[in-house]
């Protein structure tokens, strides 16, 4: 099977949705990828963050095929050890 960019885009990640201040106070939502931690995508409402995190979750993934960057997919280790396991 080919991994091409409709491949990861169809692929289920896991979204990290959140609400922050501005740097002049004012609230906005961000949805995160925990697969991609360089993606981040900001709007003023959680509505128009789940509407249209997809356009810039396209674009990145762009950037990744085209640059060969290992793109971590849903459900595969991060390679970071179990430090909850680790440390008691």
């Amino acid at each position: 099977m080919e991994k091409d960019l409709d491949y990861y885009l169809n692929l289920d990640w896991t979204l990290i949705e959140g609400e922050d201040l501005d740097f002049e106070g004012n609230p906005y939502h961000y949805i995160m990828i925990e697969q991609i931690p360089s993606f981040c995508f900001c709007a003023k409402t959680i509505e128009k963050a789940r509407e249209n995190y997809k356009k810039q979750l396209k674009l990145t993934l762009m950037v990744m095929l085209e640059s060969d960057e290992p793109i971590r997919e849903p459900g595969e280790d991060d390679g970071e050890p179990d430090w909850e396991s680790i440390c008691p």
